[in-house]
């Protein structure tokens, strides 16, 4: 987990490390969609509208209530970077054009989910489209010094995790290691998210 074998665009808070994850998970192939949003929440948010167009501007709360309702949760960081990679060890899993949508191909906005190349897991825009909240609370030096083992980030925080960058990012934010950091009652039309189930509560 970290800075990728080759990756020379890293910042001090990627520091390449060993991470254990010890329970099986499922991840959501797409980010949650306005739809199956609306579905569980009555509600639609979003700058851009469209059914199979990402849900935005949902801050951490709105997130995890969404993802509580259909019995699963926000994934901690290392889940997120585990799945995001799909076993590729590198700072992405294919030509960014062809995997995201990220400031040089996306037309200043959004798109609608799945339409780019999938990863080795056969996940969707998991780098690009929107960025994803995670469970974790930032800290830059939390993978030196924090557990290996499942870990489930700093206990306390100001500001919450977002990993795969979004539509309006450029190529060196659309990487597996980049960590990005807001308060978790930030709300923007560039976030979204994706749930997980842990393989038991199916």
């Amino acid at each position: 987990m970290g800075c990728s074998e080759g990756d020379t665009e890293c910042s001090n808070d990627e520091a390449r490390h060993e991470v254990q994850i010890t329970r099986s998970f499922w991840i959501g192939q797409t980010e949650v969609t306005q739809a199956a949003y609306a579905k569980v929440t009555g509600q639609r948010p979003g700058m851009y509208k469209g059914d199979d167009l990402p849900v935005e501007q949902v801050n951490v709360p709105e997130s995890q209530g969404y993802c509580r309702a259909v019995g699963g949760r926000l994934p901690t960081e290392a889940e997120w970077e585990y799945a995001a990679r799909g076993g590729a060890r590198g700072a992405r899993y294919g030509n960014l054009d062809d995997i995201a949508w990220y400031t040089a191909n996306s037309g200043k906005r959004n798109h609608p989910v799945g339409q780019k190349m999938p990863n080795g897991f056969g996940l969707f825009d998991m780098l690009g489209n929107v960025w994803e909240w995670t469970a974790d609370r930032y800290d830059k030096d939390y993978f030196v010094r924090g557990e290996s083992r499942d870990p489930q980030g700093p206990p306390s925080g100001d500001q919450q995790v977002l990993r795969g960058g979004n539509w309006d990012y450029r190529a060196a934010v659309v990487r597996f290691s980049y960590r990005g950091k807001v308060g978790a009652d930030y709300r923007s039309f560039g976030i979204g998210f994706r749930c997980v189930l842990e393989q038991g509560s199916l």
